[in-house]
């Protein structure tokens, strides 16, 4: 998870790092380029799973966000934060106690539900 520097939208709070689609890109080639940028990790299109989506309902006043998460395999290679804020590794049950923005808690409770008998 990623911790959002002070100063900035939603800062201090924990996310599952990503960004913004660019124009051209697909999302899962904007998650390769972000991850890159933040986290400085390396990471490759095949790795890449779907594993859910939350969205903002739309208002007058914002722009509506859809957010897709994906899961990935990591290297091992060193992490180098770019952009801020800090970075940690959790156990499902420690990310739901996180404080998160609204859409990283509905994504979280989406990966982390546990199918019904």
């Amino acid at each position: 998870m990623h911790k959002r520097p002070e100063g900035k939208a939603h800062g201090g709070l924990w996310e599952f790092p990503g960004g913004k689609v660019e124009p051209g890109e697909t999302p899962v080639d904007a998650l390769v380029r972000e991850i890159a940028e933040e986290l400085g990790l390396e990471t490759h299109r095949s790795e890449l799973e779907p594993a859910g989506f939350a969205q903002q309902m739309p208002d007058e006043q914002a722009i509506p966000i859809v957010i897709l998460l994906y899961t990935a395999r990591w290297s091992g290679a060193p992490i180098t934060l770019s952009e801020g804020g800090s970075i940690d590794w959790f156990e499902p049950e420690q990310i739901e106690a996180l404080a998160k923005p609204p859409l990283d808690i509905a994504l979280a409770r989406g990966l982390f539900q546990k199918p019904s008998d």
